[in-house]
């Protein structure tokens, strides 16, 4: 198991055996998470925000443009998706114990 130093400015070196397998180079983003046995380090993909909305609504779009429009007023739509989320929840409920 590679060991890494921490450095000036609490800065550490990854060893290219560690790298190399999750493609990470320099300038790229680590997400760091403390769990309970260290510190976890996971690659992650950076986007810029106006890129990211672009590329999103241009998804949208796409799906939208497939599938047919709906034949309920969004005040239905509202009521039916707000009827499925506490029918989700009444059924996830963990069940109360009877004592005998």
């Amino acid at each position: 198991m590679p060991l890494v130093k921490v450095k000036r400015f609490a800065q550490v070196t990854l060893p290219p055996e560690v790298r190399k397998p999750f493609n990470v180079n320099e300038g790229d983003y680590l997400e760091v998470e403390a769990v309970e046995d260290g510190i976890l380090l996971k690659p992650v993909t950076v986007i810029e925000r106006k890129r990211a909305w672009k590329e999103l609504f241009e998804v949208i779009d796409r799906v939208a443009a497939r599938n047919p429009k709906s034949r309920k007023s969004a005040k239905q739509e509202e009521e039916e998706i707000t009827q499925m989320i506490k029918d989700y929840r009444k059924e996830s409920r963990p069940k109360k114990k009877t004592h005998a």
